[in-house]
């Protein structure tokens, strides 16, 4: 199977459409601990690639799904205590802790959650092993799960193949995503091609549109 590149070719029996009632957008840690200025001074493409390109076509996705009708998810990490015990041990071995209620875990103000959109706090990478995301989706009626977020090689990562096992219809909204380098971005982007579909915000919003219509 190729992957050249970042062609980002379609594969046989990816190409469906969307139907936006059983959809979800899956918004994974888009929050304000990736924007503070720690992160901006030891990543500054990072930042620059969040801020100016990510942000916006996460943004730009969020609105076109919630007028076509699509379902709005967002996890965050966030401890479910003060100290952080209920942490995972990968967590606690890097030292990666943001308490209950801390500002840091807060949903950037761009792509904030709207009226009753579900936010799912996680102390993993992977938001399907440590949260209830499953159920909540099944629940939902939604088969099809777009993800985008940060960071592309980590988080992102996990989701996409996390639910590609648990049998939804995976899609990786490319360019709404960012990792610390583009090197990383990419590598990720190639390394889980198999699971997902790999297409633009425009491409998947334009899916949705041919469906509704």
């Amino acid at each position: 199977m190729s992957q050249a590149g970042t062609t980002l070719a379609n594969y046989t029996g990816r190409d469906r459409q969307l139907d936006p009632k059983r959809t979800a957008i899956l918004v994974v840690d888009a929050q304000n601990a990736e924007i503070t200025p720690e992160v901006q001074e030891l990543h500054p493409g990072f930042y620059s690639e969040l801020r100016e390109t990510a942000l916006p076509a996460m943004r730009r996705l969020l609105d076109g799904a919630r007028s076509a009708g699509a379902e709005v998810v967002y996890t965050v990490i966030e401890s479910l205590t003060q100290d952080g015990r209920d942490r995972s041990l990968d967590h606690k071995l890097s030292n990666m802790h943001i308490p209950k209620g801390s500002p840091l875990a807060q949903v950037i103000d761009e792509v904030a959650p709207q009226g009753d959109e579900i936010i799912l706090p996680k102390t993993s990478s992977g938001v399907f092993n440590s949260t209830n995301i499953d159920y909540v989706l099944r629940n939902l009626g939604i088969d099809n799960v777009i993800v985008v977020g940060f960071v592309t090689d980590q988080c992102v990562d996990m989701a996409i193949r996390d639910g590609a096992d648990r049998g939804y219809y995976m899609v990786c909204a490319h360019d709404a995503c960012a990792s610390y380098t583009p090197e990383r971005h990419q590598n990720a982007l190639k390394a889980f091609s198999g699971y997902c579909r790999l297409q633009t915000v425009d491409e998947v919003l334009a899916d949705m549109v041919a469906t509704k219509g």
